[in-house]
């Protein structure tokens, strides 16, 4: 009876929970990357956000940055992984192609920009500017983890 009861409390406590977030690094061909500037902390991210339930990455990343950016992209490969150990939360991040729109900001950014690799390394905090370097960077994908400020290998 005790082994059941164990058993059972195992069973009907939850483990460890995380949501998922997919990005777009999105490239134009003269190699500049499309950032935002977040509404809610000021800071300068890739577009992107909460994979919802039904969804798919590659339609969660087209939703998110046409939402954030006004830009339509061509979704391609996975450039990235990387888990914020603090928040429980694992991002996604895809290759993208800009196919269509026209910039413009919206309830979550106050800003759009196409960034140089440097003008991104500058702006972004470690744990954001590397999702966009890493796309980059064809031998991909890279999987890494982070506290939400610092990546583990830098901790």
């Amino acid at each position: 009876m005790l082994h059941w009861m164990r058993q059972c409390a195992h069973e009907t406590q939850p483990g460890p929970l995380h949501s998922v977030s997919v990005s777009g690094a999105v490239m134009r061909e003269d190699g500049r990357l499309l950032a935002i500037r977040r509404a809610d902390n000021g800071t300068w991210e890739l577009p992107g956000g909460v994979l919802e339930l039904s969804e798919s990455p590659e339609v969660g990343v087209r939703r998110e940055v046409l939402e954030e950016t006004g830009i339509h992209v061509e979704v391609g490969e996975l450039s990235g992984v990387y888990k914020n150990t603090a928040r429980g939360i694992v991002a996604l991040v895809f290759r993208c192609e800009p196919s269509a729109g026209t910039e413009r900001t919206s309830d979550e950014s106050t800003a759009v920009a196409w960034l140089t690799p440097e003008e991104v390394a500058e702006r972004m905090s470690e744990v954001y500017s590397v999702r966009l370097l890493d796309a980059l960077d064809q031998a991909g994908p890279h999987v890494r983890s982070h506290d939400g400020k610092h990546l583990a290998g830098s901790l």
